[in-house]
């Protein structure tokens, strides 16, 4: 995708990014939709994640007019209580019935530390902060009062410099450059820069330096 034919991205001076990222989500009708569905469920500590949020900010960043379609929308929860993937597929089932035009992928991180080989996460910023891209590690909610809350394990200024940074806390160093690879985002957002892995000693240091929610 060429970017020849579109609008500059916008300049981040005038507020703060996250403001500008919950701007994003108000004026994306698609987002906003997937946001009502997740609040519909009352479901803890859930957030719609990942390329949901990333993407979007990748897109107003390049300037694109147009929101890049989607793969799936990421609905992450934390429910110990009810760790199975049985579960899972029952809230997908139902997302369907309210919104069948979009692709709906549930995961409840109180059992995808078995998958991942880690250690028990204690919520879903702290499964956040295990994924192998920083700038991955981001999600959103609406507030009861129909407010954008955010969530994230990072300060994550490198979202808004179009920056690609490893996460030193995930457990394959591997699995950075492979997904850079194989998911194209290079043809995709062009802009964006790709940050060197690190030497091999930093990674498992922990990156983490706050959770901002404005």
């Amino acid at each position: 995708m060429t970017t020849d034919d579109r609008p500059q991205p916008p300049a981040l001076t005038r507020a703060g990014p996250y403001l500008h990222l919950q701007r994003w989500i108000r004026a994306d009708a698609q987002r906003l939709l997937a946001l009502r569905c997740l609040a519909s469920l009352g479901l803890k500590d859930a957030w719609l994640a990942a390329g949901f949020v990333r993407n979007l900010a990748w897109d107003q960043l390049h300037g694109y007019r147009h929101p890049t379609p989607l793969n799936d929308i990421d609905l992450i929860h934390f429910d110990p209580d009810q760790p199975d993937a049985e579960a899972d597929a029952r809230i997908e089932a139902h997302l369907c019935q309210q919104a069948g035009h979009l692709r709906w992928s549930v995961k409840n991180q109180a059992r995808m530390h078995l998958r991942n080989g880690d250690t028990p996460y204690r919520d879903s910023c702290d499964a956040m902060a295990r994924w192998p891209e920083v700038e991955t590690a981001i999600g959103v909610r609406l507030r009861p009062g129909g407010g954008i809350e955010i969530a994230t394990p990072f300060v994550q200024t490198g979202l808004f410099a179009l920056r690609l940074t490893p996460n030193l806390q995930h457990r394959h160093p591997h699995t950075f450059a492979e997904r850079v690879q194989a998911k194209g985002w290079l043809r995709q957002w062009p802009r964006l820069q790709v940050e060197d892995l690190p030497r091999a000693g930093a990674w498992h240091a922990d990156p983490r330096s706050g959770t901002p929610s404005p």
